[in-house]
Parts: structure tokens; sequence; C-alpha cells
């Protein structure tokens, strides 16, 4: 048996054992004597008697421990063409300070802090200063315009907001000061104080009745210790989109979501301390928070944050001399920077022009990991491809293969199998678990393991009815897939990702998986659109891959287009009924990279739609909107 099964038998036998002795290898200023307790939720609450603190493990213990002068962060500004080095030392004392100077605004244990930043090692300090206090940090993704940041502030009501004058994207400057006065403006709630990070980029022009400069707030601010805290105190509140419009805020609690981080870092990455962890990612999304933030500090790793792209900062090599340069041990991006690395560099000329010894595994998670660029990245890297499945509830990975554990056989389309904590099942529509091979939906039995969230700010209810409603005594993902016969985890995607073309269920990830097969395809979405006689039918959106060379309505394309339906047909079936497909130069996509499907479907409906305040570019929904008039 190998070692990974062996963990998860060992955890099935004794969770609670299993979890006490992973709770050894944090600190805490009162250890736990206790696992899970049922009596609050159905969800259960991690070490309730525990007493810790965030920052101090992810800070001052590797001071303690005399490791003070090893790098901690490594900011790369690929907009800059800038970097910093920060040791753990630095890093303790810009947080200590940073701490002190919002307790003198009045932030205390319990607060919530807004922090509105680009990618930039301040905002950072800032996470871990909320945590070193006991305050709840609420991070917002930079590209939030005004209107959700102000929804988020009124939901949150932040004590302080920390901000900056601007963030930098690929020719142009962010305002991110003018669109935080907007949203105040919009918003009912008022915090005390804005703390800025004027950038010589954009400098903004201060509000002198709420705002401070950084260095201002900062000019004598004492040293503060960490605060020990209760290891269910919420840690920070992280915003994730809500099938009502109404953004959900999920709470992540200390001691359990560190517990499970230092679980996974060692056993799912197979990080080592002192080395120089990856994750490109940003902070204002939940690979930012577990994976460049406490994820690799806790484990005395140097983590890197970057401000930059995959590609055009400035060509699609930029990863790879990053890992060459900075000895990158374990890299962890989303699908679509591979998708979109290979459609600039078909070849891989970039990854053959960089010396990447260091580099032991690509990590891939953020949306479904497509086969073909599953095997194009482990082929042209000769390295592992880990494509693992978690999402921003949960805080750390539901499944993987994990690669501390010794890697199982990977079969790409497939994250690999659960880790401990998680039992997970199939379900029908009347909660029947169903056979193997067969498809349904993704549920986890509860308890859930630690890190998972507890409930919803302020929203218990909400959190009952989005989780654990629909399935008594189990935790609903959202996804559908199946698990085969070897006990591995198939995510086709979101359960409304799942088609009925004429009474038969198809998932769009297995159309997509026959699409992106194809040698001209550098990425593709499949939709759904309503169909007077089928119900529902498959559209494709498909992106050439550079060099291609096929302008949409030509011969050629009309060609392409034939045989891409074919593909579809030989490899899912004439039940799919895929007849439709356009080929397009780019797909809507948010700011993280996830494919703007529900827009699509509304425009190819017919159906009013907003356009989401995460949208990478606006204008591209004018191109998908003429391909997809036809259905309207």
């Amino acid at each position: 048996m190998s070692r990974q099964l062996q963990q998860y038998e060992r955890w099935r036998a004794d969770p609670q054992g299993f979890w006490l002795e992973a709770a050894q290898a944090i600190r805490w200023s009162r250890s736990p004597t206790v696992g899970c307790e049922l009596r609050d939720t159905p969800n259960g609450r991690w070490f309730g008697d525990g007493e810790l603190n965030a920052c101090d493990n992810a800070v001052d213990r590797h001071v303690a421990a005399g490791r003070g002068a090893h790098t901690a962060l490594i900011h790369v500004s690929a907009m800059t063409q800038s970097e910093r080095h920060i040791s753990y030392a630095e890093l303790q004392d810009e947080v200590a300070r940073l701490a002190g100077a919002l307790r003198r605004l009045g932030v205390a244990a319990g607060d919530r802090v807004i922090i509105y930043m680009p990618m930039v090692p301040e905002a950072v300090f800032a996470m871990l200063a909320c945590a070193r206090l006991g305050a709840i940090h609420s991070v917002v993704f930079g590209g939030f315009a005004a209107r959700e940041l102000a929804v988020r502030i009124d939901d949150a009501r932040p004590t302080v907001i920390l901000s900056a004058s601007c963030g930098l994207e690929p020719g142009r400057v962010v305002d991110y000061h003018g669109l935080l006065c907007k949203a105040m403006e919009l918003a009912e709630h008022e915090p005390s104080h804005c703390v800025i990070l004027q950038r010589p980029q954009g400098p903004a022009t201060l509000r002198p009745e709420i705002d401070l400069e950084w260095q201002q707030a900062l000019r004598d601010a004492p040293w503060v210790e960490p605060v020990p805290m209760p290891a269910h105190a919420p840690l920070y509140v992280l915003y994730t989109s809500g099938t009502t419009g109404k953004p959900k805020g999920v709470v992540r609690d200390t001691g359990g979501y560190l517990v499970a981080l230092a679980w996974s870092m060692h056993n799912v990455y197979a990080a080592n301390s002192g080395e120089t962890f990856w994750a490109a990612s940003d902070i204002g999304w939940v690979v930012g928070h577990s994976y460049i933030v406490y994820g690799p500090l806790l484990h005395g790793c140097a983590s890197i944050l970057y401000e930059g792209k995959p590609v055009g900062t400035p060509d699609a090599g930029a990863y790879w001399r990053i890992v060459e340069r900075y000895g990158v041990t374990a890299l962890f991006t989303a699908p679509t920077a591979m998708r979109a690395i290979k459609r600039e560099d078909p070849d891989g000329a970039f990854m053959r022009a960089a010396k990447l010894d260091s580099l032991r595994a690509l990590f891939l998670a953020g949306e479904r990991a497509d086969p073909d660029t599953v095997r194009w990245a482990g082929d042209k890297l000769d390295r592992p491809v880990i494509d693992h499945w978690w999402q921003t509830e949960t805080g750390w990975p539901m499944v993987a293969n994990a690669l501390g554990l010794g890697l199982l056989p990977i079969k790409p389309g497939s994250p690999t199998r659960p880790l401990p904590g998680y039992q997970i099942e199939v379900l029908d529509a009347e909660g029947q678990v169903l056979p193997p091979n067969t498809q349904g939906e993704l549920a986890i039995k509860l308890p859930l393991p630690p890190g998972c969230l507890p409930t919803l700010w302020n929203d218990a209810e909400g959190f009952h009815a989005a989780y654990l409603r629909a399935h008594p005594g189990y935790y609903t993902t959202g996804d559908g897939g199946h698990i085969d016969e070897d006990g591995y985890v198939h995510v086709m995607g979101r359960i409304d990702d799942v088609i009925n073309v004429a009474g038969h269920r198809l998932s769009t990830g297995e159309l997509e998986q026959a699409l992106a097969g194809h040698a001209a395809v550098a990425e593709c979405a499949v939709i759904g659109v309503a169909d007077a006689l089928k119900g529902t039918i498959p559209v494709g959106l498909v992106v050439l891959k550079a060099g291609v060379g096929i302008s949409s309505g030509s011969i050629a394309a009309d060609a392409l287009v034939a045989d891409l339906v074919q593909r579809v047909r030989e490899e899912v079936g004439p039940v799919a009924s895929f007849q439709r497909c356009h080929i397009v130069t780019r797909l809507p996509k948010t700011r993280s990279g996830k494919v703007l499907r529900a827009t699509m479907r509304a425009i190819a409906d017919g159906r009013a739609f907003e356009i989401p305040a995460t949208i990478e570019d606006p204008a591209v929904i004018d191109d998908i909107r003429a391909v997809l008039a036809p259905a309207t």
C-alpha cells in the first residue's frame, strides 16, 4: 500500500488522533487536548481548547529558532523591473510596528480590517499585522470595482482600511485610491481611518479627514507582541461569489487552518524549510492566503510575491526565468496560466532556455486542468505535473497526488485521490451514493477537516443553505464528476456546467477535454445554450495556438471547425449534439483566470447580465456577443 493510502487509512481509523498529532507541527500558547467538537454545528469545531497566534507561527518562531536571517519574502515586480528580499527578522520588525500603528488607530482583537492592495510586500505585512493583533483581515482583490468593494465594506464593517495609491497592470496604472474613495461614497459604513501606501507610479491626493500616509502611520509606532487567540477565533474573512449576487464571506478559523497548512506543505507539496516556494497567484484569492502567505511562512520557506503575468511581462518565459533565478522547488499556478504559456510557446523554447534543476513539480489548481495541458506541461518540463482540487471554502486541497508521500500514478484529467480528512462521495439528486464511474454531485461527508470554513460571516443560515441543506450529513461542493474504480476523483466542473441535451446529462468538461486535445487549440470553453427542440445544446468557443494562422470565417476556419465537431462526435458521441463551434481570439475571464461561462450563457440565450467586476478585459464581451448573437 502506498504511503498516501496508508495516511488516509490512518485518518479513517482515528480522525481525532490523526489531527491532534498533526497539530504538534505548529506552536501553541496552550496546546489542544480535543480534536473536533460537534456540539455547535454539524460541520464541527476544531481544537476548541487550544490557543495560539498565526503571526507568531509564521514569523516569530523562526526568528526565535535562529533563522531570522533566512529569506521570508521575495518580491518580484515585472511592472517596475525591481526585486526586494525580506528576511524573517525584517518581516518581524515590519509586522510588529504595523501592528502597533493599527493598535494606535483603535484596532483590537476581533475587529475587521479590509486590505485593498496590489501585490506588494506591504500587503503581506498588513495581513500578518492583523493576525498579530487577533484582528480579522479581509483582503479584497485589487481587480474589484468600487461597487463590489463597497458591498464588502458594509458586510465586514472594518475599523480601518489599508490600501495603496495605485496598482500596476501591463500598459496602465490602476487608481486604487480613487476606487476606494468611490466605494466609501457608496457604502453606508465608514471606517475610522484609511492608511494609504503611496506608490511613485501613481501618487494619490489624500483626504486629510480620514487618510493617513503609510509611513506617517508607522512613525514612532510601538512594537507589538503576538496576541494569543482561541483556536476557533476567525483569522480572516474572504469573500467569494454567491448565487444570489451577495458575496459570501468565508470565515477561516486560526488553529485548524494552520494545522491543515502545515500538514499540506510537508505532505502535498514536499516543501522544506529554507527552500523557495512560489504560488503564482494573488493575495486576493484563497491560493494567495494559503500558499503565498501563511503556508510557506509557517513552513519556514522563502515565498515569492510576483507582480506580473505569465505572458506579456515581457514574454512567455517569465515564469521559467523566475524559477531559475530564485531556485524555486515547487511552482503552483492555474491551468489558465499554463494554457497561456502553451499558446505563446507551444514548443517550450523558453523552458529549454532556462535552468530548471531546482524545480521538483508543477502544481495546478483553481479550475479544471484539461488532460492536454497536463500532458504538454509534463512533456516539456519533464517533471510531475500535479493537478489538485480545492475551493475557497476548504482553504487547502481536498484531492491531490501528495508529492511528499510518494506519487501515485498520474491520470491526466484527475487530481488523483482524496486527502486525509475528506471522505468524498458521488451523490444523485436524492442524495444516494452512486457506484464507481457514475457521474453525479461531489459531496464531502461531515464533519469537514481542519482548515475548512466553519461558517459564513454573519450568515449562519446562508452557510447552512448553501452547503449543508441539499444533502444532510454532507458538505455540498457544487462540483460534478465521478470516482473511478481506483478511487481517483474526476472533477468535470460546476453542477451548472452539467447540461441536459435531449434528456442526456453531459459535462461541458468532457466536451472541452475533446476540443483541447486538438493540435490547433490553445484553450476552449463549452457552454450550454437554450434550444427549443433539445432543451439545451452545447456551443464551443476555441482559442487557437500562436502561429496557427486561421482567421474566423475563412475556408480554412470552416474546415477546422468541422474537424473539431467531428472530434467531439468521435470522443463523446453523437448524443452530445455538438454542432456549433466558434473560433475566438480570447475568452472572457476574471483576473484570476476563471472563464466567465455564466456570462457567455446569458449572452447566447439573450438574457440580461451584468459584466462581473473582476473581468480581465470588458472589451472581450463585445467579441463574444458577436459570435454568439445567432443563438439569441
